[in-house]
């Protein structure tokens, strides 16, 4: 019986981790260009000459494709492509591989060091700069979800002065300065790097001013008729996040919107990805746990702000935008 129930458990754990490897698979395509490799039929020996690749490697790539169902046999030893929908696009087309890398190269390896952390009794350092870009296009790809209720709310109130706090790469600016061009958005971004990203990525948009700096040291030399703060708040200490909506709410006019994204702090009923981000920021010393409804509530009402309506973006990861007016 005891052998039965070893057997039962590890048959269970396999198929409850089956679904990893299609996040694997399609994460190796996406870095190589794999999969854009393979849109048309083609042999493993001529991709890994072209790409420069371990061939081998490639072989069980392939073979574990095949029997997941991302690739298939095209015959005389070719693969392809078989379902493109499926798949993350290339890089560089606002791809949801971006997610994928995240994930595999952030998320998971920092929660597969939750036993040491938890007997060591230490957390992680967040090295910023390291994974600056890859955040910054993660958001940029998450934002864009969010950009009609932001777009609703500038027609909505005739908003003409916007700013973005921690803008990134400035996609988001960039897609909201195309579709106004009557308005004038200035982005902030605490990472050198990624600020320059964003001006180069800007330079076409007379409408837009990207700089680099930090929040908390930040004075805007005008006030603004709508705030956006996206993915900012898991880097802000728990005992500054009221502060921090106070301040926002000094840089707006009277009647000005001020424009939240952000995951919140799942409860017991909440999706596992919810509850898995909080794990995932509790990990470093320099992170900080999400917030949860009521505290963005709070943090409104005590910098005078109305809450407009706190709405959804992604639900299987919890991300939410909420949006006040001063």
């Amino acid at each position: 019986m005891i052998d039965i129930m070893k057997m039962f458990k590890a048959r269970m754990y396999m198929k409850r981790n089956e679904p990893f490897l299609y996040s694997w698979h399609a994460y190796v395509g996406y870095e190589l260009d794999l999969f854009k490799a393979f849109s048309r039929p083609m042999q493993a020996a001529d991709v890994s000459d072209a790409y420069q690749l371990d061939e081998e490697l490639l072989h069980q790539w392939i073979m574990v494709g095949l029997s997941i169902g991302h690739l298939k046999d095209a015959g005389r030893d070719r693969y392809k492509v078989a379902s493109t929908w499926k798949l993350p696009k290339p890089k560089g087309e606002n791809s949801s591989g971006v997610l994928l890398k995240e994930m595999m190269e952030l998320h998971i390896p920092t929660l597969l060091e939750y036993p040491s952390m938890m007997r060591d009794k230490k957390r992680l350092h967040f090295d910023e700069e390291a994974h600056a870009p890859t955040v910054a296009e993660t958001s940029r790809l998450l934002e864009t979800l969010a950009l009609p209720k932001v777009a609703r709310r500038i027609n909505e109130f005739g908003s003409r002065k916007i700013l973005d706090i921690g803008c990134g790469e400035a996609g988001y600016v960039k897609k909201l300065a195309d579709r106004f061009p009557d308005a004038a958005f200035k982005g902030l971004e605490i990472s050198p790097e990624v600020t320059e990203k964003a001006i180069e990525l800007t330079k076409d948009n007379d409408n837009v001013a990207i700089e680099q700096g930090d929040l908390w040291s930040y004075e805007p030399d005008r006030k603004y008729d709508l705030v956006m703060m996206n993915n900012v708040i898991h880097y802000i200490d728990l005992e500054d996040r009221a502060e921090l909506f106070k301040k926002l709410a000094g840089w707006l006019e009277p009647g000005a919107v001020l424009s939240v994204i952000t995951p919140i702090a799942g409860s017991k009923d909440a999706p596992p990805f919810g509850n898995v981000f909080n794990s995932f920021f509790s990990s470093f010393e320099n992170l900080y746990r999400l917030p949860t409804e009521t505290e963005l509530k709070e943090w409104g009402s005590g910098a005078g702000l109305e809450l407009l309506k706190i709405k959804t973006v992604i639900k299987e990861g919890s991300w939410y935008i909420a949006q006040y007016r001063k």
